[in-house]
C-alpha cells in the first residue's frame, strides 16, 4: 500500500462532484462491470476502498435524479442535467456506503475491469457484498 490517493470527478456539467480517497492506486483498482441491463445502458463499471473516504457534491437542489431497481436496496445517483451515472449508494441504516462508476473519474488509469453479476444475488447477499466491498460513510453534500 501506498499513501492516500485523491480521485476526483464528477458529472458532465459539473453539478455533481465526486472525491474517493484511497490508498490503493488507481492502476490496481479493477473497476466491477456490473453486467445487468441498467449498468450496461450506461457503460458503468464501479470502484471503492472499504478503508477509503467518498464524498458526493451535488450543486443545486434539483440536480439528483434518484433511481433504484432490481432489489431497490441501492440508489443509482445520476445528474438531472447531463444524465451521467456518477454512483451508487446503500444506507444500511447506521452508515452510508457507496461506489463510483470510474467513468466519471478524472484522468485516472484504472486495472482490467471485472465482470460481476450482483443481479443473481439474493437481495441479502447483494447488501452484504456492498458491505465488504464499497466505500463506507460516504458524505453526500446537497447544496441549495
Amino acid at each position: 500500500m501506498t499513501g492516500p490517493n485523491m480521485l476526483r470527478g464528477g458529472c458532465h456539467c459539473g453539478k455533481i462532484k465526486v472525491k474517493l480517497v484511497t490508498s490503493i492506486r488507481s492502476e490496481e483498482l479493477n473497476p466491477r462491470a456490473c453486467d445487468c441491463s441498467f449498468c450496461l445502458k450506461h457503460g458503468a463499471s464501479y470502484v471503492s476502498d472499504p478503508r477509503g473516504r467518498l464524498s458526493i457534491e451535488v450543486r443545486g437542489s434539483d440536480a439528483l435524479c434518484e433511481y433504484r431497481q432490481g432489489s431497490g436496496n441501492a440508489r443509482f445517483l445520476a445528474c438531472r442535467f447531463c444524465g451521467v451515472l456518477v454512483a451508487v449508494v446503500y444506507d444500511d441504516g447506521s452508515r452510508l456506503y457507496g461506489t463510483v462508476n470510474s467513468k466519471c473519474i478524472d484522468g485516472a488509469t484504472f486495472g482490467t475491469p471485472q465482470v460481476v453479476s450482483p443481479q443473481k444475488l439474493s437481495g441479502e447477499d447483494k447488501t452484504a457484498r456492498w458491505v465488504k466491498l464499497w466505500t463506507p460513510d460516504v458524505e453526500l453534500n446537497r447544496e441549495i
